[in-house]
């Protein structure tokens, strides 16, 4: 069995809370709050991408 990652763990966790947000946002209806979850998602995910192909790099995974 795989050791269990917890750096990923914690970006998809980062990303589910910032998709929440934009819920969040979206009843409150506040633009800026929806434009910065929006922008949160993009973040957590792409660093979440990006680790996960440096550790592929490093034959890490």
């Amino acid at each position: 069995m795989n050791q269990i990652k917890w750096v990923f763990i914690i970006y998809a966790v980062l990303a589910a809370i910032s998709i929440m947000g934009i819920g969040i946002a979206i009843g409150e209806k506040s633009l800026l709050g929806v434009i910065g979850c929006i922008i949160a998602v993009l973040i957590v995910m792409g660093m979440g991408f990006k680790t996960k192909a440096n550790m592929r790099a490093n034959g890490e995974l």
